[in-house]
């Protein structure tokens, strides 16, 4: 039987519990986050990530599903709140039936599980929470191995990238390193797996469109940062650039539309077999 900590007051427990929902330094100190939402826990328990523990509001009336993921989940601790400040950790305005306190996998390339056609997704230095978190819905939807994320980026077990991802973030391994330097032996090591590897960068400057490259080899997509795109490292790094045309009076597009555009035009290659 988990552990019952009960907190009517905001006492020392309920501070940290509260410092994982707003503080980065504290979710990774600590090696866990906070997360909500009936799709997100269902998804992190059917892709057996480690849950801690389990908070629910005392004398709530739980559904069914909350009440099976209290007696079935094994978890070291549940943690019974009052109700007005259960409230305060949720991001939602009506509060949530259960928030769930999950450990922070660790950033080994290893997580990546690599398909016969290898496709991984790089992103240098993301700013945005909801465009990190469309990415990796995207990747997901789309057919990505995985998502590295490189340089000083938003932070991936933010509440709000956590809700951006809608439950993705689970299904897809999603890693992070320093730099493009950690990321090479990662890309060498598919070479000597699959064979020869294409490095693709995204550019608006590129003159080559998305779809007139082919994408029948392993392939790894370099996404560059909202505002400044790729670094000189990694446009020197890449085999070739591609660019999405434009049409009327858009320049260009967000981060997030822009990599959907590219790996379902990847994806429709693969998949149509041309």
């Amino acid at each position: 039987m988990p552990e019952l900590e009960r907190i009517y007051t905001a006492n020392a427990s309920y501070q940290q519990l509260e410092a994982l929902k707003t503080n980065r330094s504290k979710r990774q100190k600590q090696g866990v986050f906070l997360l909500e939402g009936v799709r997100h826990i269902n998804q992190a328990l059917a892709y057996n990530w480690s849950i801690q523990g389990l908070l629910y509001a005392a004398n709530s009336q739980l559904s069914e599903w909350a009440q099976n993921i209290l007696s079935q989940t094994q978890v070291a601790k549940h943690f019974l709140i009052e109700p007005d400040l259960f409230l305060k950790l949720s991001g939602k305005k009506e509060g949530s039936e259960l928030l769930a306190l999950v450990t922070i996998p660790e950033d080994k390339f290893e997580r990546i599980r690599l398909k016969d056609l290898p496709l991984v997704v790089v992103v240098d230095r993301s700013s945005s929470p909801g465009n990190l978190g469309t990415l990796i819905r995207s990747c997901d939807a789309l057919g990505a191995d995985g998502l590295i994320m490189t340089g000083h980026s938003v932070d991936l077990y933010a509440p709000e990238t956590l809700a951006a991802t809608a439950g993705s973030l689970f299904a897809l391994p999603t890693i992070r390193q320093p730099s493009h330097h950690e990321i090479l032996p990662f890309f060498e090591k598919i070479r000597v797996q699959y064979g020869d590897l294409q490095i693709v960068a995204t550019s608006a400057k590129a003159e080559q469109a998305v779809y007139e490259g082919s994408f029948w080899r392993p392939t790894a997509l370099l996404i560059g940062n909202e505002t400044s795109g790729l670094s000189r490292a990694y446009l020197d790094l890449a085999d070739s650039l591609v660019t999405i045309p434009m049409q009327g009076s858009a320049s260009s597009l967000n981060v997030a539309c822009a990599s959907t555009v590219l790996l379902y035009e990847i994806a429709r290659q693969r998949g149509s077999g041309r």
